[in-house]
């Protein structure tokens, strides 16, 4: 079998993006001699062959490694044949939380509840049993209080690579939102 068939069957069978060094050391696992650079060409090679009209999935770069998604123009159908909509959303406290953990980058859960102003257990609780964030350590505070930080499948979940692809301030506030004070 080629290199590319068994990297389109380990991206097939996988149930979150495949990094290409998951792929590196599955083949050496198996003895097969092979570098990160024929796999990354594969992968594109792989890319370039799902782009047609023919396929309803391509192959996308996301939360750090690769993964077979349906196409954008089929989301909605989709969506609907698997009432996914409901299932995948979010509670406002649930975002609003997410949000802090990824802007923030290693956060307590004290750290949270000051800036939202509510008990945040049950959201953290929530957020940590669907694996969009992980305990990341401890602070170096009184009590060694939890770290939290997003997960590998929040990435994947927002189609995002890093956290640094994530919207900042200014591009988000309007001038007027985003300025201190009174203009001169």
């Amino acid at each position: 079998m080629s290199l590319q068939l068994q990297i389109e069957a380990i991206l097939f069978a996988a149930e979150q993006a495949v990094s290409v060094l998951d792929l590196y050391n599955t083949f050496a696992s198996m003895d097969l001699e092979t570098s990160e650079d024929e796999i990354l060409n594969e992968l594109n090679k792989i890319k370039t062959k799902y782009k047609g009209e023919e396929f309803v999935f391509e192959l996308v770069k996301s939360g750090g490694g690769y993964s077979f998604l349906s196409k954008a123009e089929h989301h909605e159908l989709i969506a609907k044949f698997l009432n996914q909509k409901a299932n995948k959303k979010l509670s406002t406290a649930a975002m609003e939380t997410l949000s802090i953990i990824a802007y923030k980058d290693g956060v307590t859960k004290s750290e949270i509840e000051q800036i939202r102003g509510v008990n945040a257990d049950y959201t953290v609780h929530k957020l940590l049993e669907k694996e969009l964030i992980i305990i990341a350590g401890k602070a170096e505070a009184p009590g060694r209080p939890i770290l939290y930080k997003v997960s590998p499948l929040f990435l994947d979940y927002f189609g995002i690579n890093s956290i640094s692809e994530l919207p900042q301030m200014k591009d988000v506030l309007t001038p007027e939102e985003n300025s201190l004070g009174e203009a001169q």
